[in-house]
């Protein structure tokens, strides 16, 4: 899929959306792509998912044992991930705070896993996903998301592959543009800002 075509979903599912945005990470952005749209519609997010495994480097596709995302935004696309690589699919979460494997989930000690998340902006939530799949056991051969909006910036600590990228511009709550303090706040995503 080329770049239009993946924001063509986007578009098609509403999920790209202007205004005043509070990330996970406490950031504001102008703009924010709703990934639990785009992946509402089974057959997009079966499109999607085959589009990034694709797009996977084939030393770290052909070596994947199974598939991990944090919950909640990575559920869906790591289970189609799941799926486009013929693997299991499952998922981590954070009961108190900190991610674990649970409802029967395990790895085998070394099992290769790919992490896999919706929208990576500071890597955070991808790191503390990556730490628990290594103290579960496996080995984290690669991470991989819909969408890098880090800018390129961003380090997992393991090869890291985006079905595209989307340089939209960060700010701190106390260093806002005049345009958007102007707009009201809202908080679209899975987690608690963190400020």
């Amino acid at each position: 899929m080329t770049d239009d075509e993946i924001l063509a979903e986007f578009r098609a599912a509403d999920a790209l959306l202007d205004g005043h945005f509070i990330l996970s990470s406490g950031l504001r952005s102008p703009r924010y792509l709703q990934c639990a749209r785009v992946l509402m519609d089974p057959a997009r997010a079966e499109r999607l998912a085959r589009a990034l495994a694709d797009k996977l480097p084939e030393a770290i596709r052909s070596q994947v044992d199974a598939v991990v995302s944090p919950a909640m935004g990575g559920v869906i696309i790591g289970h189609e991930m799941g799926r486009a690589l013929g693997r299991p699919a499952m998922f981590v979460e954070r009961p108190d705070g900190v991610f674990h494997l649970r409802r029967g989930f395990a790895l085998r000690p070394g099992e290769k896993v790919l992490m896999v998340e919706d929208v990576v902006t500071t890597g955070l939530s991808s790191r503390e996903a990556i730490r628990a799949i290594r103290e579960a056991g496996g080995e984290v051969i690669g991470a991989a998301s819909l969408v890098d909006r880090s800018g390129g910036n961003v380090d997992l600590g393991v090869p890291y592959t985006a079905l595209i990228r989307i340089d939209v511009p960060t700010y701190q709550p106390d260093s806002l543009p005049p345009e958007l303090a102007a707009v009201p706040a809202v908080k679209p995503g899975s987690r608690a800002a963190t400020a």
